[in-house]
């Protein structure tokens, strides 16, 4: 993997994960970088199921492939959120 798809992985995993962070309920309290993370996981489950499903090899933008990776993405943040906010809880 080069620089350059490195970069586009953050940038397109900050877009999902803001994305997804827009969708998911209520009010998510985690990190960028956790945000960013959740967005680039997002991108690689969301393509995987369109590809699978066979709705992501069309020519031009692939709108289908984008509206599954933002739900998987409001998915992932919601997780996230629920996951991260327990970390200091103790009972």
């Amino acid at each position: 993997m080069t620089v350059t798809g490195i970069i586009t992985a953050i940038v397109v995993g900050l877009i999902l994960g803001v994305l997804g962070r827009f969708f998911a309920p209520g009010k998510q309290s985690i990190p960028i970088w956790l945000t960013i993370v959740v967005g680039i996981v997002a991108a690689f489950i969301g393509t995987a199921i369109a590809r699978g499903l066979g709705y992501a090899d069309t020519k031009g933008f692939d709108w289908l492939e984008l509206i599954t990776q933002i739900v998987i993405a409001g998915i992932g943040v919601t997780l996230a959120a629920n996951l991260y906010g327990r970390r200091g809880v103790t009972r």
